[in-house]
C-alpha cells in the first residue's frame, strides 16, 4: 500500500525580505518558520529546505538500517544518525553526510560497516538523492 504525505509552505515577500512557513500536513506535527536568511546563511530558529531534507534522511537511514540489522539476526539496541545537508548559494545542495553511531550487540565490525554503506546505498531517501554525494562515518558505540 502506497502512503502520500504532505506539506505545505506558504511564503510571503520576495526571497530576501520575505518569510514563510512549512507545515506537516499529514501529521500535523509541527510548522516550522523559514528565511532565505536561514537559508543562505544560517539563522537561530528559522529552518530551511536543507534541514528538513536532512531530517527526511536520517529518519529514512534509521529505519532502513535498524531493518538491514534485524535481518542480520543483530538487531540494534539504539542508533544515532545526522545527517548533514550542505547548501552552496552558487551550487545548490552539494552533499549529504551521515554519521552514525550504533548500539548493536554481537555484530561484527565487518558485518556491521556492510550494512551501513549498503543501507547509504539503499534508503529510500538516498536513492532519492541520488544527484549530489553522500557520505558516511559509522561507528559502534
Amino acid at each position: 500500500m502506497a502512503v502520500t504525505s504532505e506539506a505545505t509552505t506558504l511564503w510571503f515577500g520576495d526571497l530576501k525580505n520575505g518569510s514563510g512557513t512549512t507545515s506537516l500536513d499529514s501529521s500535523d506535527a509541527a510548522e516550522f518558520p523559514m528565511t532565505w536568511n536561514a537559508r543562505a546563511a544560517g539563522e537561530s530558529g528559522r529552518t530551511n529546505p536543507e534541514e528538513l531534507l536532512g531530517a527526511a534522511h536520517s529518519a529514512c537511514y534509521s529505519m532502513a538500517f535498524a531493518s538491514a540489522l534485524t535481518r542480520n539476526g543483530t538487531p540494534p539496541e539504539s542508533l544515532q544518525v545526522t545527517a548533514a545537508v550542505t547548501y552552496d548559494v552558487a551550487e545548490g545542495i552539494t552533499g549529504s553526510h551521515l554519521l552514525v553511531s550504533a548500539k548493536v550487540p554481537g555484530i561484527s565490525e565487518t558485518d556491521f560497516e556492510r550494512i551501513a554503506e549498503d543501507t547509504r546505498v539503499g534508503c529510500p531517501v538516498s536513492r532519492a538523492l541520488a544527484g549530489i554525494p553522500i557520505t558516511l562515518e559509522a561507528s559502534l558505540a
